[in-house]
This record gives C-alpha cells, structure tokens and sequence, in this order.
C-alpha cells in the first residue's frame, strides 16, 4: 500500500504540474507572455498521460483503499498528509475535468 500511495502522489503532482501548463499555455494564447521555452513534448506527454488519466483514475482507487482500511483500523500504514492531500485533490480533479468547460 505506501508504495501505491507513492504511485498515487506521483500521478497528483503531474495534474497540478499539467494544470499549470495549461494555464500557461492559455497565457501564451491570450497575452503573449509566455516564450514557449517548454517544448520537449516527450515529457510534457508523458507527464499529461500522468495528470490526466492516471491521477483521477488511481486517486479515486486510493481513497476507496483507505476507506476500506480505516473500516479495518489498519489505516496507520499510510502517511495523514498523503491521505489529505489526495482527498482534497480528488473534487479538484473531478471539476477540472468533466465540469470545468476546456
């Protein structure tokens, strides 16, 4: 479980690095503020395929997880801040990416 956990705040990171891409690639679009120095788009995929699909997909599995564990009283085995964090992420996400018009 803590090395999914790991899994699981590893994908978290990549939606909020995607969402400030995102917000910057808008930038660039409307302001011409933004230079475009992040081109290498191998890792910009690769993170996106993380923030988008694996981070709702995998978060929702977490929670689930420790829903189950907290029912077990086993829920010690994972960090508290590492619960929180995906919890709060998880509505984040959720809007961001079926609610929040693109």
């Amino acid at each position: 479980m803590r090395f999914f956990s790991k899994i699981v705040f590893i994908c978290n990171f990549c939606f909020i690095i995607v969402v400030v891409l995102h917000f910057l690639k808008r930038a660039k679009q409307v302001d011409k503020v933004f230079d475009g120095s992040l081109t290498f788009q191998p890792l910009i995929g690769t993170i996106a395929i993380l923030g988008y699909v694996a981070a709702i997909i995998l978060n929702l599995i977490f929670l689930i997880l420790c829903i189950y564990w907290v029912r077990k009283k086993k829920i010690n085995i994972i960090p508290r801040w590492l619960v929180m964090t995906s919890l709060i992420l998880f509505p984040i996400q959720f809007y961001y990416l079926f609610i929040m018009p693109q």
